[in-house]
């Protein structure tokens, strides 16, 4: 009594899952794709001598990268929580326990905010107390990455990668920065994100 009704709503909720997973990455790639615009820009302004507009289209670069870098981890979650939910989705009593969270998931995911979605996910916590992909990891949500600013010292960094990559010298304007880690393309991470998700499928 009820149960084929909720059933079908689950059925819609993992379908939103996927539509909202492939949303997501797609943002990503818009993301990465700004990344590599802010790039070009200040690899073009390091050229020209001018170094602190180098550094606005830098600091814009990493946080495009980061956003990136999220709203693909955000994707991979996801995925592997509507693979969860189609396999719970047989046991009655998770059916029940759905019930309360699947009206709000369906409107967040309609939304397409990214926050929201992150913040509702919180909720199926409960239901999978020892999913390890839900977690303790799928309850931070893109504010805590997505950031408006990077250090000037990251910035720097990340300005004298993308000198050493064009053959521009600017070690003194930018105090000797050292070249660290570089900044991973959002098609590794992809990857990565992807071999993650297998684990719990």
């Amino acid at each position: 009594m009820g149960g084929k009704g909720s059933k079908e709503t689950l059925e819609d909720t993992i379908f939103n899952f996927r539509m909202g997973s492939k949303q997501l990455a797609k943002e990503s790639q818009r993301s990465e794709q700004q990344c590599n615009i802010e790039k070009q820009k200040a690899a073009a302004s390091l050229k020209k001598g001018m170094i602190d507009n180098a550094r606005i289209y830098g600091e814009n670069a990493i946080r495009f990268h980061n956003e990136s870098l999220n709203y693909l981890r955000l994707s991979s979650k996801l995925d592997a929580v509507q693979s969860r939910i189609r396999s719970a989705s047989r046991t009655q009593e998770l059916t029940k326990q759905f019930g309360h969270v699947i009206p709000q998931m369906n409107s967040v995911l309609k939304s397409m905010n990214p926050e929201h979605i992150a913040r509702t996910m919180n909720q199926f916590e409960s239901v999978f107390e020892n999913f390890e992909v839900v977690s303790g990891t799928i309850n931070q949500s893109l504010e805590t990455a997505t950031v408006t600013s990077a250090p000037r010292s990251q910035v720097d960094e990340f300005l004298s990668q993308i000198a050493s990559e064009h053959g521009i010298q600017v070690q003194a304007e930018l105090g000797e920065v050292p070249l660290t880690q570089p900044v991973m393309p959002a098609q590794q991470v992809h990857e990565e994100q992807k071999a993650g998700v297998a684990r719990y499928q």
